[in-house]
């Protein structure tokens, strides 16, 4: 792809004009768009009219921006994602369920938990997890579960980065993070008390494909002082149903 006076591509330009709505932005202006992208004002309204004609992204009527159905479209067809959420949802739905607290779907994606999914009733406890949303691998209970089953290039990767803290629960030491992996291993599932909010545990336990490789996380978060044997048979049940689902014969 043809570079730009500054040097980056057209693909790097698209991916990040594409990267500055969120789960809480969905709606900007041009303008909005060009300065989070750290583009041009003329560079912006044409890649964004570009995007715009090509169905990617939309206008309103108060010609403020939106994501496209036709990148959806795009997004969903043949999506390993898509197959694993489509797979899970029965199981998840019962979880959430017999729990009545939230229920969601993780992956590994760019070196954080990336959730396809989360059910929740209306009493459900506290809870910063949205779909499409992110977490940190280190402090989630779904993100420790992907970490302590992922490659030994990516661990590595993880424990030399700044690990933020998010409370004073979460774990930031690179040797008591080792131990939690290797912890998670040996149990084959995650318990994260306060990690991420003091007042929510997060519970969170492996799926595999038909090959065995773990692909996702599936969780539950709870109010702190909840017991989690109840969920976590429930989550087991759960994860044994889908990886069936999915073609994993035992």
């Amino acid at each position: 792809m043809a570079n730009s006076d500054s040097g980056d591509s057209v693909t790097d330009r698209l991916v990040r004009v594409l990267e500055t709505f969120t789960p809480t932005r969905t709606v900007q202006t041009t303008a909005e768009i060009g300065r989070r992208a750290d583009l041009p004002s003329s560079s912006a309204h044409r890649i964004v009219g570009e995007l715009v004609e090509a169905g990617l992204l939309e206008r309103d009527e108060e010609r403020r921006i939106r994501i496209g159905m036709r990148l959806w479209e795009l997004a969903t067809r043949s999506s390993h994602a898509l197959r694993l959420r489509q797979a899970a949802l029965p199981f998840m739905e019962r979880v959430q369920a017999r729990v009545r607290e939230h229920t969601q779907l993780a992956i590994l994606e760019q070196d954080e938990a990336l959730f396809l999914e989360r059910l929740s009733a209306p009493e459900s406890g506290s809870n910063v997890t949205r779909v499409a949303g992110r977490l940190p691998l280190h402090a989630s209970s779904s993100g420790l579960v992907l970490l302590a089953y992922a490659d030994q290039t990516l661990q590595a990767r993880v424990l030399e980065q700044r690990l933020t803290r998010l409370t004073p629960s979460t774990i930031v030491d690179r040797t008591a993070l080792r131990r939690k992996l290797a912890e998670i291993r040996t149990l084959g599932h995650a318990i994260a008390p306060g990690y991420i909010e003091e007042v929510s545990t997060g519970v969170a336990v492996p799926l595999h494909d038909e090959t065995g490789l773990v692909v996702a996380a599936l969780s539950v978060v709870l109010p702190r002082e909840t017991p989690t044997e109840p969920p976590l048979a429930e989550l087991y049940r759960a994860a044994r149903d889908i990886e069936r689902a999915l073609g994993r014969r035992r």
